[in-house]
């Protein structure tokens, strides 16, 4: 797909990288920069089309490691492939590997090591693998991490952002050229999960919420449509507004108009609208099956955690006496209203199991999308508990 479909946020993305790429008295952006922005609403679009971009042409080494671009795949042996992948890119190291393609140890700056175990075995650690290419570059490196709470997950995801920790202060001292981490995820809170602890990988970090994407975005949409009939932007973008700003609704309502050829042109802009609130119904539909699939237990788990956001403490007194007032509002007998940490324990890895609620190994829950809470607010289940 040629760039000219993608909509371009050029000035966000020349703001943001002159921000990361500071080097200034008082400047947070080498302790880390988070970005964050609800999902699905076209911050991996922004990341990849403009940011990327804008930061290579800005004289930086950028590497870039979804780390749910395979689940198979710990975030350590990623963002290990990610280096490896910019090692093999550099020119002098391809040269020298066509020169001798059987070679696997090699030399890069002051560092001597096989290519095949960067981050990934003994032979060679992230930091001497960062500081390799840094050396050999004599450029600031920029390390973007996409889905960036996946790695707190596990004790290896952790690890590995320790070792990034560790890699990030080498760099950024006076022997190296630099490196900055950009962290990307959905969710502010887990995010902050990251930094608000001096004893975690990021503390101190600047976390930044990316703009929504506006009523440009949606003049230049219904421009770039190649239908029978324009849409009217203004009509559209409500639509969009209403829809959580999310671009895959337009776009999967859009491929059902422009196949349907029994609508006529007058009447696409509304079969245009039945078709994105149909398409936002389906997907909040999962989760509502989902929730209402709970049990007593489960849901009275799910809506405190609605209400109480990051403050949520599951085994704390004045939690658990939300838990019965949860219940005791569904209408279940107040003698069956008592609930135990046990049973706290088991719904919570009920809700794991059903997606809605994520943990980190720490043992830190969170409501798994902003959704799920803005689902239950709206059918006014979390009411009276706040």
């Amino acid at each position: 797909m040629s760039r000219k479909n993608f909509y371009r946020r050029q000035p966000l993305a020349a703001r943001l990288t002159k921000l990361i790429m500071q080097v200034a008295v008082g400047s947070a952006a080498t302790s880390g920069v988070f970005l964050t922005a609800p999902r699905r609403t076209g911050k991996s679009t922004f990341v990849r089309e403009d940011l990327r971009p804008a930061l290579e042409e800005a004289g930086a080494i950028v590497l870039y490691a979804d780390l749910w671009k395979d689940l198979t795949k710990g975030p350590r042996t990623i963002i290990g492939e990610t280096v490896r992948e910019a090692l093999g890119r550099n020119e002098k190291l391809m040269m020298q590997l066509v020169i001798a393609p059987r070679l696997e140890t090699i030399s890069v700056g002051r560092v001597n090591f096989n290519v095949n175990t960067i981050g990934l075995g003994e032979e060679i650690d992230l930091t001497k693998a960062f500081a390799a290419l840094s050396d050999e570059s004599k450029k600031l490196i920029v390390l973007i991490i996409d889905e960036t709470e996946h790695a707190i997950t596990t004790d290896e995801g952790v690890a590995a952002l320790f070792a990034l920790k560790a890699a990030r202060d080498e760099l950024n001292s006076s022997k190296h050229y630099g490196l900055r981490i950009v962290c990307i995820g959905s969710n502010q809170d887990k995010l902050a999960m990251l930094r608000n602890s001096s004893d975690e990988a990021f503390f101190g970090a600047s976390v930044l919420q990316l703009p929504m994407l506006d009523r440009d975005f949606i003049d230049w949409y219904c421009k770039a449509l190649d239908l029978p009939h324009d849409l009217d932007s203004s009509d559209v973008f409500q639509l969009f507004q209403e829809n959580c700003y999310r671009p895959e609704l337009l776009n999967a309502a859009v491929k059902d108009v422009r196949f349907d050829i029994t609508v006529g042109p007058e009447a696409i802009l509304v079969r245009f609208a039945e078709l994105v609130r149909a398409q936002a119904e389906a997907f909040n539909a999962n989760f509502q099956a989902g929730i209402r699939g709970l049990t007593p237990v489960q849901s009275a788990v799910l809506r405190v955690m609605g209400v109480k956001g990051e403050s949520f403490a599951p085994f704390e007194s004045s939690t658990m006496e939300l838990y019965s007032k949860a219940i005791e509002n569904a209408g279940i007998e107040t003698s069956a209203s008592k609930i135990e940490v046990a049973d706290v324990l088991l719904a919570l890895m009920a809700l794991q199991e059903k997606q809605l609620v994520w943990k980190t190994s720490r043992g830190v829950y969170s409501v798994e999308e902003q959704v799920i809470v803005d689902l239950l607010r709206k059918d006014g289940l979390l009411d009276v508990l706040v």
